[in-house]
């Protein structure tokens, strides 16, 4: 696929849009294409980089709609001619917009990525969130997603695809993570190498819908039956220092200073969950996929997650792991102090059949042909008479 590929998102500091766009781009790469990405960038902009990627700097997460509306669509239009783009990509709300307006000005196929559950809670705000839908093809990050996305815009399914969010198994081997990266990082942690409580992780963004207050509840009750553990909540708060402070506070109120540990973002996710026997992801509102699900068991580490969303797409109760109600601090607790209790070889049966699941369910192989498969459809689209 000799091709041109423009994708446009907001940032590339962390989360599994971000994600998506280094795997997709190098999926581009490797077929023979060009993949330039328009961002403010940030962390994985390095990543990016190393695989041949272009990265082009602009205002791409403003909301300001002289930006939006003018100079983002200006700059757009620029690239396109200039680098020859065969298909734009956007897969934020935002940059779609100047993404959408730019496509069409150069005639140039324009697909989306649905990769959250958009909030409308009245109708502008619903408009808003409708140039998503605006992809001649429009990609769903899961069944859930693409049902909600329906819901919302009603339009027409046949141009709908799912195409879950995969796990690069070369990246989440716990086979080829060497010793010394899982020291580095525990040391980091301020846990002790020599340390045997087991150890739960939490990988996601500080902020208060991702569950991280749940847990630190849940590891109250767990202490409180002299039930111990390291919780290693790992994420970053960009910005969030109050809800950080609130928690720091709550952990010291309950006591819990030696075992609940907030680490900040981690660099080394497959180290993070090496390290640990044991991962968690108790949002209270639904993810639109369940990407950190997916990559623990791509680990063959048992998951305890929301009871929504597309977690349920990932975790299955009682075989790969175990879903709660969301905000359910007593029945999180239930679940992990079972998961300790039955042992590394109850843990790693869980496990084996989480990773079955995500190897036939949930790669970054999959994610990567089928997307290439859609540029492939439209660019055939494009080029075939009326």
């Amino acid at each position: 696929m000799s091709k041109t590929i423009l994708q446009v998102i907001p940032e590339l500091q962390t989360g599994g849009a971000e994600r998506t766009v280094l795997e997709v781009s190098q999926a581009i790469i490797a077929a023979g294409g060009t993949a330039i990405v328009f961002t403010n960038g940030g962390r994985m902009e390095a990543e990016l980089a190393a695989m041949g990627g272009i990265i082009i700097h602009g205002d791409a997460k403003s909301k300001n709609p002289f930006v939006i509306l003018k100079t983002n669509v200006d700059k757009l239009v620029e690239i396109i001619k200039k680098h020859k783009v065969d298909i734009v990509h956007a897969r934020s709300r935002a940059p779609a917009i100047s993404a959408y307006l730019a496509a069409k000005k150069c005639n140039v196929p324009f697909v989306t990525t649905y990769h959250g559950i958009y909030k409308a809670n009245n109708p502008i705000k619903r408009f808003y969130n409708g140039i998503m839908t605006k992809g001649e093809i429009v990609i769903a990050n899961s069944e859930f997603t693409k049902a909600h996305l329906l819901a919302e815009h009603k339009i027409d399914p046949k141009k709908v695809r799912v195409i879950y969010r995969g796990v690069d198994f070369n990246r989440f081997d716990g086979e080829t993570i060497a010793a010394a990266r899982r020291e580095a990082l525990i040391s980091s942690w301020g846990i002790g190498q020599n340390d045997k409580l087991p150890k739960i992780l939490l990988p996601a963004r500080i902020t208060a819908w991702k569950g991280q207050e749940t847990l630190i509840e849940a590891a109250n009750i767990l202490k409180n039956k002299n039930v111990l553990a390291h919780y290693v909540l790992a994420g970053d708060a960009q910005g969030r220092d109050e809800y950080v402070a609130a928690l720091l506070t709550k952990i010291r109120a309950l006591g819990l200073e030696k075992y609940v540990h907030l680490v900040g973002h981690c660099n080394d996710v497959p180290a993070a969950i090496a390290i640990c026997d044991i991962v968690t992801t108790p949002s209270i509102e639904p993810e639109a996929f369940g990407r950190t699900a997916a990559e623990a068991g791509a680990m063959g580490r048992p998951v305890v997650a929301s009871n929504h969303g597309g977690a349920r797409e990932v975790v299955v109760h009682g075989e790969t792991g175990f879903l709660i109600e969301p905000g359910g601090a007593p029945e999180l607790a239930k679940w992990l102090e079972y998961l300790i209790e039955i042992g590394k070889s109850g843990r790693d049966e869980i496990g084996t059949a989480g990773k079955n699941r995500v190897q036939n369910m949930f790669t970054t192989g999959s994610l990567q042909a089928k997307t290439l498969q859609i540029y492939d459809e439209l660019i055939s689209d494009t080029r075939t008479p009326n």
